[in-house]
């Protein structure tokens, strides 16, 4: 029992590292009014605006800026470089980041925030994690079967064209 109640308040005080600090916009964002997509837009933040970060709830974070407070989605923020290794997402915050898409209750996986520049540059291949992939790959007579068991349809999608 104590194990339990050790674990709530460990997980009560984990969205206070996500909170406090700055933050950087790292494209044009919507400031909005509520954690959800389609919640009122009550302004959009030009690239490298500098907001103070209040709170995260899922995939949405809640900053304050110069002129208004309001929620954006946490994929369109830079944690300052000295706050990022004390607030970034990792381990047990990782398994938790889903985000509420709107009034409907839907939510969705949020990715990583990416590769550095750097990271990329140095990349190397690394065959056992690519044999291990395809060990996990599905055949098609297991992608089928289970389409069929949740009552799935095929849909053609076609591909976009280059220039779009």
């Amino acid at each position: 029992m104590k194990k339990i109640i050790a674990l709530c308040l460990l997980l009560g005080f984990v969205p206070t590292a996500w909170a406090a600090g700055y933050a950087y916009t790292i494209r044009a964002t919507e400031l909005k009014a509520k954690p959800y997509s389609d919640a009122q837009t009550l302004a959009t933040l030009a690239p490298r605006s500098k907001v103070e970060v209040l709170t995260r709830q899922a995939g949405w974070t809640q900053v304050k800026s110069v002129s208004f407070s309001g929620w954006v989605k946490m994929l369109s923020l830079q944690l300052e470089s000295n706050a990022q290794s004390k607030r970034g997402d990792s381990g047990l915050g990782s398994l938790f980041n889903v985000a509420a898409t709107g009034k409907s209750g839907s939510t969705v996986t949020t990715g990583v925030r990416g590769l550095s520049e750097e990271q990329l540059k140095n990349a190397q291949p690394d065959a056992k994690a690519l044999q291990a992939a395809k060990r996990n790959a599905a055949s098609k007579q297991d992608a089928q079967r289970f389409a069929a068991e949740g009552k799935l349809e095929a849909q053609s999608v076609d591909y976009m064209s280059g220039g779009q």
